[in-house]
């Protein structure tokens, strides 16, 4: 009879404390997964199978069980949030008096949540937040020493992976087209919009922490904003394209290799490193190069076919020498002259057969 008073208050309780409480918090909130430790000193008094104390995991409908309560709302909460309703619930239920009662909790253990980012992404779609590599994951330890009891181990990690700009970069990083002042954050029924813009200018931003479910939505803007086909936090730092060169001389590299290159790279860099430029001006001149770029989103191709001397010449004009995006592929074409130059020289073989001899065993 007693202890089905008890729950009854207690219920109560936590009802209106859940009710003083923000529902979105854009702090450090918990999500499904998320385990945290909970101490009340005070409760060395009962016994053990009463105590309050332990690790305790936030459930996937997002609530805490802990017990003789009802499960109680966690899920968007800070952990100082959900310390401050214990406190209350345990209090106003008569189990603790409140100068002798001091609640703690602190997360030992971040788990992975899951996200979606769409719009103007390379790589938009679920993204699971893991958080931290293995190596980069050992929780800090603080060993905290007790007069009559055993050390006990106090365990946490920062969640850096959780944050806004983290999970913009596991989306493969923002396009040029982004809208970065007006990217939208949706949790649930509310919905923030964050201005991300400060990145790139070294001003303060607000980077929001994220929790299972959020939604993130990047609007695209008609045109490429430059400042920002850069690496920064956003962004990628390097990407990936493809060369090919079968021409003369620069056949000794960029034969359909994979090569890296520094995001804000543009079409004349790649083919400096695809060894496409060069050589002797009256044959090597009028070498053409084209690039490949296809949209993710749509499927569709353009195409860009230039000539190198004029690439070269006019870097800075973006129509001709476009900035390189994730997979973008390099051909390199010999001129006319290196291409009529070669059937010459075939022909000649085969008129003197004498000097393809010679070449063969004595050069």
């Amino acid at each position: 009879m007693i202890k089905g008073l008890r729950f009854s208050i207690l219920t109560s309780i936590a009802t209106a404390a859940i009710a003083a409480i923000p529902a979105l918090s854009w702090a450090l909130p918990l999500s499904p997964g998320d385990r945290i430790r909970i101490s009340v000193p005070a409760d060395d008094a009962i016994p053990e199978t009463y105590r309050f104390s332990g690790i305790y995991e936030v459930n996937l409908d997002g609530t805490l069980q802990v017990p003789f309560l009802e499960p109680m709302p966690a899920a968007g909460l800070e952990v100082a949030q959900v310390q401050q309703q214990l406190t209350e619930s345990l209090v106003s239920g008569g189990l603790f008096q409140p100068q002798f009662l001091q609640v703690t909790a602190q997360v030992v253990d971040w788990g992975p949540v899951q996200v979606t980012v769409a719009g103007a992404a390379f790589e938009p779609g679920r993204i699971l937040v893991t958080d931290q590599t293995p190596s980069e994951s050992a929780p800090r330890e603080i060993v905290i020493e007790e007069a009559e009891n055993e050390p006990f181990i106090i365990s946490g990690e920062y969640p850096v992976g959780r944050y806004l700009t983290a999970v913009l970069r596991r989306a493969g990083g923002l396009t040029p087209k982004a809208d970065i002042e007006n990217i939208r954050l949706i949790r649930g029924d509310e919905e923030k919009v964050v201005d991300l813009s400060g990145v790139l200018s070294g001003e303060p931003v607000e980077d929001v922490p994220l929790i299972a479910g959020d939604q993130i939505v990047v609007p695209e803007l008609p045109q490429i904003q430059p400042e920002l086909v850069r690496p920064s936090q956003v962004t990628p730092s390097a990407i990936a394209i493809f060369l090919s060169n079968q021409t003369d001389p620069g056949s000794g590299g960029g034969n359909g290799d994979v090569t890296q290159v520094a995001y804000g790279s543009r079409f004349s860099q790649a083919v400096v490193a695809a060894q496409c430029a060069g050589g002797t001006r009256s044959t090597n001149a009028n070498r053409r190069v084209t690039l490949i770029q296809t949209n993710r989103s749509t499927g569709q191709t353009e195409v860009f076919d230039r000539k190198v001397e004029d690439l070269l010449r006019n870097s800075n004009d973006t129509e001709i020498n476009p900035y390189l995006m994730p997979e973008d592929s390099i051909v390199c074409y010999d001129s006319a002259v290196t291409n009529t130059s070669g059937v010459l020289d075939f022909i000649g073989n085969i008129l003197n057969p004498f000097r393809t001899l010679r070449s063969i065993f004595f050069d």
